[in-house]
């Protein structure tokens, strides 16, 4: 007897349409590595070095401009491999607000005896998310919360 396999696919309904500009010549215009994948690889043009004796960056830049729309953020987050350089993003996840119209850079920390990436290599990726427009209300108390205000590991984990 054949059982069954119950999977549920969820599939993107609209498509974001997203103006991006070369720089510079060796820019490489950032896709997805498979098509379910959530982030679109960027891909360095330049490296600047800082001081790596005091524990100083690695700066690289990817050579590309964005127009993020109104309403949504881009996020740059590390690629899973950066677990093999020891290197660490400076700012934790990078936001590119939809004001801003330079170019894409990522700074790196330089932890000692870490390895790099170079000119060409895959160094970040960037997802383009929505975001509500926040509307913060002062109240002189909150409401209930299963959690109250317990904090760093409450969970048990």
């Amino acid at each position: 007897m054949v059982q069954e396999e119950n999977t549920v696919t969820a599939q993107a309904t609209s498509s974001l349409n997203v103006k991006i500009a070369k720089l510079v010549e060796n820019a490489v215009i950032p896709v997805k590595a498979n098509p379910t994948d959530a982030g679109l690889d960027l891909i360095a043009t330049s490296k600047t070095i800082t001081d790596l004796a005091k524990s100083g960056f690695i700066e690289y830049g990817t050579g590309l401009a964005i127009a993020i729309p109104d309403g949504y953020v881009g996020l740059l987050y590390p690629r899973s491999s950066i677990s093999k350089t020891g290197l660490i993003l400076a700012n934790s996840v990078g936001v590119i607000d939809s004001g801003y119209r330079g170019e894409i850079k990522l700074r790196f920390k330089w932890v000692k005896d870490s390895t790099d990436y170079n000119v060409g290599d895959k160094i970040a990726q960037l997802i383009i998310m929505p975001y509500p427009n926040v509307q913060l209300h002062e109240v002189a108390e909150l409401p209930y919360g299963d959690r109250g205000d317990k904090g760093f590991g409450s969970s048990g984990n």
